[in-house]
């Protein structure tokens, strides 16, 4: 039985290429699972899981459950925005309080980068980390990839462009990692203000005419505006925007071949892609949603292996 290479899943940096093929093709066997009609299986039935949201989140959340569940693990569901965080408790505080419950596993998302880290190195508890601020989301980029691979066969020589808002997006940085590790070829494209100075230094391709950049792509990954972290205005108006970044059907029915469209959600509906295009047979951004599933139900399953009863 091959093994991560990793106790904790922090980041796609952490993680090789043999990692990766090992989670899909454990994720394969989950997604047979979680289409029969009886969806559970008992793999997990003497593990306590505790999902950790410092910062809001549903789709992400009710899908490490719904995971967490079909794998029969005991879970508990914290949410800090409504706890003693609020009352100035500390992570480490918050964290031991919950592991003197005899957690096995953490599923942390915190809004500071770094946060999972941090943990591992004061915890003895297996760490997810389900988004550590505008650092990384490696779930995300693993279901991405996932997801490109079920619907192109596979991803290496593949060209992915990530469009939008890459300044904030973890969902960025891990999808560059992931992709760039199972070899395809990656770029970024969004306005200026949007695309963090270094970028280049990942060794990413950057355009800022969406046009030209859906011509080279295969696979466009539509990243959204995210409002809430911005402290300033990064462009002039949302319709500023969709003008310039935005997808509709004219616009992919007049490039040269048909592109995969696909995007994290929750969607701006009308901003960075319209509701056409989302619910076209172009866009698999349904199949990313049942895939996460299979995906969070492999990297628990793989990282729970590895902990010693």
């Amino acid at each position: 039985m091959s093994e991560l290479s990793v106790n904790h899943l922090l980041g796609i940096k952490y993680l090789n290429k043999k990692d990766i093929q090992l989670i899909f093709e454990t994720a394969d066997h989950f997604k047979e699972v979680i289409n029969r009609p009886i969806k559970k299986v008992p793999s997990l039935r003497d593990i306590t899981i505790a999902n950790l949201f410092f910062e809001n989140s549903t789709r992400t959340k009710l899908s490490f459950e719904l995971a967490e569940k079909r794998l029969s693990a005991d879970v508990i569901n914290f949410s800090a925005s409504q706890s003693s965080v609020k009352k100035g408790e500390t992570l480490i505080d918050t964290v031991n309080n919950i592991l003197s419950m005899k957690v096995d596993m953490v599923v942390m998302r915190h809004p500071n980068p770094g946060a999972g880290v941090f943990l591992s190195q004061h915890i003895d508890a297996s760490i997810i980390n389900a988004g550590d601020g505008a650092h990384e989301h490696p779930t995300q980029a693993l279901l991405d990839c996932y997801s490109i691979r079920e619907r192109l066969g596979e991803i290496k020589g593949k060209h992915v462009v990530i469009v939008g808002d890459i300044l904030h997006s973890r969902v960025a940085l891990s999808n560059i990692y992931a992709l760039q590790l199972l070899g395809a070829k990656v770029m970024v494209c969004g306005p200026k203000t949007l695309l963090p100075k270094y970028i280049e230094d990942l060794g990413v391709k950057v355009e800022t005419d969406l046009r030209k950049a859906l011509n080279w792509c295969d696979v466009a990954n539509m990243l959204r505006v995210q409002n809430e972290r911005m402290d300033m205005s990064y462009f002039p108006s949302t319709r500023e925007y969709t003008k310039l970044y935005g997808v509709n059907k004219s616009l992919l029915n007049s490039l040269d071949k048909e592109i995969t469209i696909m995007h994290p959600g929750p969607i701006n509906r009308g901003v960075e892609i319209t509701s056409e295009v989302a619910d076209s047979n172009q866009a698999i951004i349904l199949d990313q949603v049942e895939n996460g599933v299979a995906i969070r139900m492999a990297v628990i399953y793989l990282l729970a292996s590895k902990i010693k009863h």
